[in-house]
């Protein structure tokens, strides 16, 4: 698969006992790592055994170090350089489970950036069967950047898969892309202008949320829309199914991360020619068996097995 992930930088996971606002605090430990959606997706593609390239922009002194830690990896990976330093986002493990996620907007960007971009993509298209376009654009790309994207990949064959939010998302319903896998939030902050970005879902109406969530995406350009809502599971609509996969129960250790897992175990399976529905259980799958890691974008593929066996899709 060829991965088109924007906002490479780095990720530190930390852990403390307790996040404390207006205090001075210490982490028990942490980790820095590459990071971005992207690069999640990428990591758990290669613990699926789909080796993944990622496109994305290299910024500065910053940006490089992460391209050489993608590569050290064996990540095949290309860097786009751009001026300004690479973001820096920091994740918050606290004792109790919470997650507290802080992320830098990156350097700003202009049409002729894009442009670059775009020609990086365009230079590997050839080379995959499927496309994914995920996460957050840098302040100054333009509104239909991943549109533009998605026209390219579909001109040539690929599948396209776009995980984004926002004017981004709406943006790229108009290119009609085969599938796009937002969070429940994300998916209604489009469909009913609501807007939340708590790291969990809760409340016993998530369900038929999720699935009304997933039609109207459909109605608005996508072949197939696989809204996703935590721990609950994931409603999937397209012409030819509508329903439900509950999530399998797991025992959870760092939940970020979980949704760019789901996207690499779909697009991993549709690589391999699975259908939609096989591949969104494979998706589930790598999902659940990622919240068990540490950190973001790992996941142990043998587990991921294990849960698969268990799951089916519920009519809706």
């Amino acid at each position: 698969m060829l991965i088109a992930s924007p906002n490479i930088g780095f990720d530190h996971t930390a852990r403390l006992d307790e996040l404390r606002p207006g205090h001075v605090l210490r982490f028990t430990s942490v980790t820095v790592t590459a990071g971005g959606k992207g690069v999640n997706v990428a990591r758990a593609a290669r613990d699926l055994g789909c080796p993944a390239r990622l496109v994305g922009f290299a910024a500065g002194r910053t940006g490089s170090a992460a391209i050489d830690h993608l590569l050290d990896e064996g990540i095949p990976v290309v860097g786009v350089p751009i001026a300004g330093e690479a973001r820096v986002n920091t994740i918050v493990l606290e004792k109790s489970g919470r997650v507290t996620v802080m992320n830098e907007p990156g350097p700003s960007i202009g049409e002729a950036e894009w442009r670059s971009f775009e020609e990086a993509i365009a230079t590997h298209l050839q080379e995959h069967q499927v496309f994914v376009a995920i996460g957050s654009l840098p302040p100054g790309a333009p509104a239909d950047a991943y549109a533009r994207l998605v026209h390219l990949a579909s001109a040539v064959g690929l599948t396209t898969i776009v995980d984004a939010s926002g004017q981004t998302l709406a943006r790229a319903l108009e290119a009609n892309p085969d599938i796009v896998t937002p969070n429940l939030f994300e998916a209604e902050a489009l469909v009913h202008g609501s807007a939340d970005e708590r790291v969990e879902v809760d409340g016993i109406d998530v369900r038929p949320r999720a699935l009304e969530a997933a039609m109207r995406l459909c109605e608005r350009g996508a072949a197939a829309a696989l809204v996703t809502a935590g721990s609950a599971g994931v409603a999937v609509a397209s012409a030819d199914v509508r329903g439900w996969v509950s999530a399998p129960a797991v025992t959870v250790r760092n939940p970020i991360g979980a949704g760019d897992a789901f996207v690499a175990g779909l697009a991993a399976a549709l690589e391999r020619g699975r259908a939609l529905q096989d591949a969104m259980l494979e998706a589930v799958a790598a999902g659940a068996a990622s919240v068990e890691t540490s950190l973001a974008g790992r996941l142990d593929p043998a587990r991921a097995r294990a849960l698969l066996a268990g799951l089916t899709i519920q009519a809706g």
